[in-house]
């Protein structure tokens, strides 16, 4: 009978064409809006590194003015980032299963076969585990070992990116490039790589895309590197040169650690806490005790990077949708009582009021089906714009909020799980109500 009734719902479309292409259009615009919606949502409140979400923390510790909070607006928290010593103490503990210290600099790379000019490249300066740690994917060769931290061995890790404008995408691994006037080994090129948010460094936008370029962290200070990323001080101190900088209370390291159990972390907790005690014995740390080892999902809440307009941008497309359904509920409604005469007859030829409802319930499910799918083309078209127009206001550069307005498998769940909202929201009441008629009235006027 499905079958049948859906050759029926095909029949009612073609007598009403007008009508139903409204009520098709106004299903397909409250998806559509959803679906961009919570596209951009989920990928905004998203972690993308969920299936480590018990195992990576951010290292935190509070050193900052004993007169003053770094973060008004959250004076629970400590400052997102370490002190160089503070940072390079705590990764000397063998306790985490892997650590990474980190920081952001600018570089200008030259060489390669396809492009010999020099120019700018952001990098990044970090330990070996980063790429282990966070799981990031190569396409040719991998990343260094801890032996190479301590030299600095003067070997390189490049983006996909990078690799095509230097070689023309070719296996780069063993070629030579000269970073930053010294001449590095390439040991491996990365395939497309760029979480969203990028959550292990969210100082100068969390929507960014990676770095271009990677090398041991001691290559920083043996080339006096300063950050190009956030580097914050509180306190009048000599920073004449490098060395002063290393040893001050600015922050500017960013610090994780791969911890693999409750055990695991609660050591790892007692051992900062053992430090900070040294410290605060020593005149540091002035302010009380905040040692924070804060997973990738809490780091993104506290960090702000879900606002709460999100949320309430979110709310808003929903409501758009139920005015849409609204709409279409009195469409329908109005459609099914212009065909009351020939439901009339069905009825007196013996259908029940349970059929009756079954093939208008039925009818709206087609409807609604071709409306989520309309629905979810509207909504890779308005994505698709949105990631173009972004993209040329920052000229063809990637990164920003264009990284978040791309079509991906979760709109489509999102369209189907609407379609089913759209067909039992607008079809349960239009559908009973047609079925409660008496069909008396209608055979007289036949």
């Amino acid at each position: 009978m499905t079958a049948y009734y859906m050759r029926l719902a095909l029949k009612s479309f073609q007598r009403n064409l007008g009508l139903t292409a409204l009520m098709v259009g106004a299903i397909a615009l409250g998806i559509a809006v959803c679906v961009m919606t919570m596209t951009v949502f989920h990928a905004m409140s998203g972690n993308p590194i969920w299936w480590k979400g018990d195992r990576l923390y951010a290292v935190t510790m509070d050193n900052w003015d004993p007169n003053d909070v770094y973060d008004p607006l959250h004076p629970e928290l400590a400052p997102p980032m370490l002190t160089y010593k503070d940072a390079k103490f705590l990764s000397q503990s063998n306790i985490p299963e892997r650590k990474v210290m980190m920081y952001k600099v600018n570089s200008i790379v030259t060489g390669g076969t396809a492009e010999r000019r020099p120019h700018h490249v952001i990098s990044r300066a970090t330990t070996a585990d980063f790429f282990a740690m966070f799981e990031v994917p190569f396409e040719y060769g991998s990343g260094w070992s801890a032996a190479a931290d301590e030299g600095p061995q003067p070997v390189i890790v490049i983006s996909q990116k990078e690799n095509q404008t230097l070689f023309g995408g070719g296996n780069s691994v063993g070629r030579n490039i000269i970073w930053n006037n010294t001449q590095f080994r390439i040991i491996g090129v990365l395939k497309d790589w760029s979480p969203q948010p990028k959550f292990y460094d969210l100082n100068n936008g969390p929507f960014d895309v990676p770095e271009d370029a990677y090398v041991p962290l001691g290559w920083g200070p043996n080339l006096e590197l300063l950050s190009a990323g956030s580097s914050n001080c509180w306190k009048p101190e000599p920073l004449d040169s490098f060395p002063e900088y290393m040893s001050s209370d600015c922050t500017w390291i960013e610090m994780w650690v791969e911890l693999p159990n409750a055990k695991a972390r609660e050591r790892f907790q007692n051992f900062m806490d053992g430090y900070w005690s040294d410290q605060h014995a020593a005149g540091r740390f002035p302010r009380p005790r905040r040692n924070q080892l804060t997973p990738v999902g809490q780091w993104l809440i506290d960090q702000g990077v879900v606002q709460n307009d999100n949320r309430v941008l979110v709310g808003l497309s929903f409501a758009f949708l139920a005015v849409c359904l609204i709409n279409t509920i009195g469409l329908l409604l109005a459609k099914f009582l212009n065909g009351a005469a020939i439901t009339g007859v069905r009825r007196a030829l013996g259908a029940s009021r349970r059929e009756v409802f079954k093939q208008h319930l039925v009818e709206v499910g087609v409807l609604a089906s071709i409306g989520a799918l309309l629905g979810l083309g509207l909504s890779a078209v308005g994505l698709w714009l949105v990631h173009a127009l972004y993209a040329s206001v920052r000229f063809g550069e990637r990164g920003g909020f264009q990284e978040l307005t791309h079509f991906d498998t979760t709109s489509v769940i999102w369209a189907v799980i609407l379609a089913v909202i759209a067909t039992l929201a607008a079809g349960l009441y239009p559908a009973w109500r047609i079925g409660r008629l008496p069909p008396a009235v209608y055979l007289k006027s036949q």
